[in-house]
């Protein structure tokens, strides 16, 4: 049975000299696999439609296995994901969460427009670091954990000072911080960030110009929580950590590109 359906590619892996592994996440049938049969040739139509982050329309053949891609017709190639070494390790890390934390045939319009949207902003040149950060907050839900930032986790007060709880998941206020001893403080710039990156369209997280400290210290929050609540180990957020490790890491590699560092597909 032949099947048209839209989507992204978030995963690709050879498989025999010719052949690709397609992991498309699509609008209609969630996360899908399908074999594409001769993909790895140069010269095949199935090529450029296969490449990971391209966004297309996907003539997919099923039967009781794996599906088989017949046709594809390119919708956008996303190029710039693929030539800009920090636009490539950034949109990496945001579809390697999308495979890990989904699983096949569970169709979400949430997650598909959110996975459109990010590798979207970081094509038209936003922040790519600010658009991963939001994705992160944004898929904790999908990974079933649900922060409480908009009151005390403890006794529900809305105003005062608060700090992060991550035995709490969610906020402490300044009358109950002895609950958890390894709370960490909050300024009220950092709260407000915290719960716009929850909560508002990724159109306003691309333009916001913020402090590289300030994503670094949400960044923390965000990943000690996947840390400690999913156990997800994902080999783009290996690469990324190193890079934070080395300031101004991605603007030497651009004056000194090696081919030899670039980061693994997801």
């Amino acid at each position: 049975m032949l099947h048209r359906i839209e989507g992204i590619v978030i995963k690709t892996r050879d498989y025999g000299e010719t052949n690709k592994i397609v992991t498309v996440y699509t609008k209609e049938n969630g996360k899908i696999t399908a074999m594409a049969r001769g993909a790895k040739k140069a010269a095949s139509r199935l090529s450029a439609i296969t490449q990971l982050f391209s966004y297309g329309s996907f003539l997919i053949q099923k039967g009781s296995g794996m599906g088989t891609i017949q046709q594809g017709e390119l919708l956008e190639s996303y190029r710039f994901l693929r030539e800009d070494f920090e636009a490539t390790a950034y949109a990496s890390y945001i579809v390697e969460i999308m495979d890990r934390l989904t699983e096949e045939e569970r169709p979400s319009d949430g997650i598909y427009h959110l996975l459109l949207q990010a590798l979207h902003a970081i094509s038209e040149k936003y922040d790519p670091e600010a658009i991963a950060l939001f994705v992160e907050w944004k898929m904790l839900q999908v990974a079933g954990i649900y922060p409480m930032m908009t009151k005390c986790t403890n006794c529900g007060a809305s105003e005062g000072e608060f700090a992060f709880s991550f035995q709490q998941i969610g906020l402490l206020c300044h009358r109950c911080f002895e609950v958890d001893p390894y709370i960490i403080r909050l300024t009220p710039t950092q709260l407000k960030l915290i719960r716009l990156f929850m909560e508002v369209p990724i159109e306003q997280v691309g333009k916001l110009e913020i402090k590289k400290e300030t994503k670094q210290f949400i960044k923390k929050i965000v990943r000690t929580i996947y840390d400690e609540q999913t156990g997800l180990r994902l080999k783009s957020r290996k690469f990324l950590d190193q890079i934070d490790r080395t300031p101004d890491w991605f603007s030497q590699t651009k004056a000194s590109p090696s081919k030899e560092e670039k980061p693994d597909s997801p």
